[in-house]
């Protein structure tokens, strides 16, 4: 069993991965690799360049490298993405979390610090939006929803893991009528809502490994999900009560017109850090 100096792994990252993946995202990878295999901050390769590596670690890595190279997301070879300050598990049943969702998150958390809500989250998959809601808002009461029971299992092991309590519920969206006759303050929903036809412009990391029920939507109905629960939150949100969404940045005029057409006050689209629209808000 072979073993590297840091230099020498720091260096085989990099020749591996160059060309498959942009530069930015093979520094972010290498970064993420010292982290959670390694054990030690990248930067340590630049102060004890010819420190030796077990060999337990090296052929990790390098197995690791192998299923990069076949396109499998780094957050799924290794089991784990971070969030919110937190570790989530993460596998091919559940979607990766990602910097947009945390915005979101955030944007929920602001709006509601010194309130103990009521919270659904519609499609929670990992987990991700509840536990942290549950986590920063520790007052909150959170459901979460999913029609995956793999996608629950996931979720389900992320609240014990960063230890907060979350009721979880195996159900459809598209066919509840209610939920236990329970009513939120706040509803939050990252639903599926890439139309098949952007598929071709999609990363294959993406496509070929993250489910497709959670990400897709036909092309014929791209607003099923948002219309949906934007009408059903009509009946399950308390008065004042808030309903947020991650949208796709294509949709976000339609998005808003949607809010405001059924009923829905101080409408909001907001921009996430790329500068796209990428979140919607509106009150009962």
């Amino acid at each position: 069993m072979n073993s590297y100096t840091l230099r020498q792994l720091f260096d085989i990252i990099g020749t591996s991965l160059s060309g498959l993946y942009p530069a930015t995202e093979v520094q972010a990878i290498r970064k993420l690799l010292f982290e959670k295999i390694v054990k030690m901050p990248e930067y340590r390769v630049h102060l004890n360049p010819n420190d030796i590596l077990s060999g337990d670690i090296t052929s990790r890595i390098l197995e690791v490298l192998d299923e990069l190279k076949k396109g499998n997301p780094v957050q799924h070879v290794i089991g784990e993405a971070d969030f919110m300050d937190m570790v989530f598990e993460v596998n091919a049943e559940v979607l990766i979390p990602r910097p947009e969702t945390e915005e979101l998150v955030h944007w929920i958390i602001s709006n509601n610090k010194n309130n103990s809500p009521k919270i659904l989250d519609v499609g929670t998959g990992s987990g991700c939006i509840a536990v942290s809601l549950a986590k920063y808002l520790s007052d909150a009461q959170v459901t979460a929803l999913d029609v995956s029971e793999n996608a629950l299992k996931v979720a389900k092991l992320n609240a014990i893991k960063n230890s907060v309590n979350v009721d979880f519920i195996n159900g459809n969206i598209l066919e509840l009528s209610e939920i236990d006759g329970a009513h939120y303050d706040i509803i939050v929903s990252n639903p599926p809502y890439v139309r098949e036809q952007e598929k071709q412009l999609m990363n294959r990391n993406v496509t070929d490994f993250e489910p497709h029920l959670a990400l897709f939507v036909s092309d014929n109905d791209p607003l099923l999900f948002y219309r949906t629960i934007a009408q059903k939150s009509r009946n399950w949100l308390n008065p004042n009560g808030q309903l947020y969404f991650e949208i796709n940045q294509a949709f976000g005029n339609e998005i808003k017109d949607l809010l405001i057409s059924n009923g829905y006050s101080d409408v909001e689209i907001r921009k996430d850090i790329n500068g796209k629209d990428r979140m919607a808000f509106g009150r009962r």
